[in-house]
């Protein structure tokens, strides 16, 4: 697996910042907008510092989001020790919605005058073209475009596609940056926090936006035991439902949440008393957090187990999440640490008390991860110990 966001770029990085309790949301430095009072988490590097440290000469044409996802997939690619001449025979299934959203801006007041090549960029499939030619050549490439949920819908085909005999081993994740147009429109949904934010606190006043990549190399038992790999834990199960509800807030049931929950402990031959941790969706706003309670609640009963926001760490890093979340989990399987929820003091009326300590009561075996997004389409992780 490979990770970027703003608490690191790397593993290495991620790990000692969750391990650690820093935060990466802060003060906006890359992104040019007048709207520098807004917390963002951004990943700590300008676009030239990130083509420099891949080795990209000509990136006129790259967009900040294909950047931070190069990054993402070559350490995924490295980490599973994967060659080049292997990767000809392995698809890559990408999430991201705002695509080249950042080269558009820039250039959108000189439309009349530019080549029509630079507006190609922002198509979201031309993103995960870019990231792509850069890492290798690959058997396909699908771009999976759900808004909030869609990285975890990549790691969903992407694992379909093992279950159908179509491959043996996927290449699965999620990429997005900042743009204006993504601050504007949350700004506009009054849904940003002016503070750091505070995933399930009753004093909550919404979500700061994140930006990173993800990427994870699934493949089947038989596959890893043929190249002689262990691998860092096993995706036991996965759920997707779209309650249709509105086109951005969440049902107050969480109605979508649960059935996507309960689909994915199902697939995973589990029930709610398995579940030793949930990675929340825990955007911070007023809505997700009652409604994802709401549906925590009905599924797990009065038994809940250990449930933070690690949006509290890295922002709402919005398509690419589920991703990076997912790496969050699997990190926290390997080492055995429940992330926290940063900045929490207050319970919600009816609410969970999010975890603050990261210290288990005992062994992790099974995580619940889950990714929602506008329009009500909702997708649930189980990832799994590999012992």
């Amino acid at each position: 697996m490979g990770v970027v966001s703003a608490i690191g770029v790397g593993i290495e990085e991620t790990l000692s910042s969750l391990l650690t309790g820093e935060t990466g949301v802060g003060k906006i430095k890359y992104l040019d907008t007048i709207h520098t009072d807004i917390p963002v988490g951004e990943v700590k590097m300008s676009n030239e510092e990130m083509a420099a440290k891949l080795g990209l000469d000509d990136t006129s044409m790259m967009t900040r989001n294909a950047l931070i996802g190069i990054m993402a997939l070559r350490e995924a690619i490295d980490d599973a020790g994967l060659s080049q001449q292997m990767l000809p025979d392995i698809p890559l299934v990408s999430g991201t919605t705002v695509g080249g959203m950042d080269r558009r801006e820039q250039h959108a007041p000189l439309i009349n005058s530019l080549e029509s090549a630079i507006f190609e960029t922002h198509n979201s499939g031309d993103n995960t073209e870019m990231i792509a030619d850069a890492c290798g050549q690959f058997k396909s490439l699908i771009t999976v475009s759900t808004a909030c949920s869609s990285a975890a819908n990549a790691i969903i085909m992407g694992a379909n596609m093992l279950r159908s005999g179509l491959t043996e081993k996927v290449i699965v994740g999620g990429v997005e940056c900042i743009t204006k147009f993504h601050l504007n429109g949350f700004n506009t949904l009054m849904i940003l926090d002016e503070k750091q934010c505070k995933p399930f606190d009753k004093e909550r006043g919404g979500l700061n936006l994140g930006e990173g990549a993800a990427y994870m190399v699934l493949e089947t038992a038989s596959a890893a035991m043929a190249r002689n790999k262990k691998p860092i834990c096993k995706l036991s199960g996965y759920g997707n439902r779209c309650d249709a509800f509105h086109q951005t807030a969440s049902s107050p049931d969480g109605e979508g949440a649960y059935l996507a929950m309960t689909e994915a402990l199902e697939s995973a031959n589990l029930s709610a008393k398995d579940i030793d941790y949930i990675n929340a969706h825990g955007t911070g706003t007023l809505n997700n957090d009652e409604s994802e309670t709401a549906a925590i609640k009905r599924v797990f009963g009065k038994e809940i187990p250990p449930m933070s926001s690690t949006k509290s760490f890295t922002g709402h890093t919005t398509s690419a999440s589920g991703a990076i979340e997912s790496v969050f989990c699997a990190l926290a399987l390997q080492h055995q640490f429940l992330p926290i929820n940063l900045n929490w003091g207050k319970k919600m009326e009816d609410g969970i008390t999010p975890v603050t300590d990261m210290k288990p009561n005992g062994a992790i075996k099974h995580i619940l991860c889950n990714a929602f997004g506008f329009g009500g389409n909702d997708s649930a992780l189980v990832f799994s110990s590999n012992e």
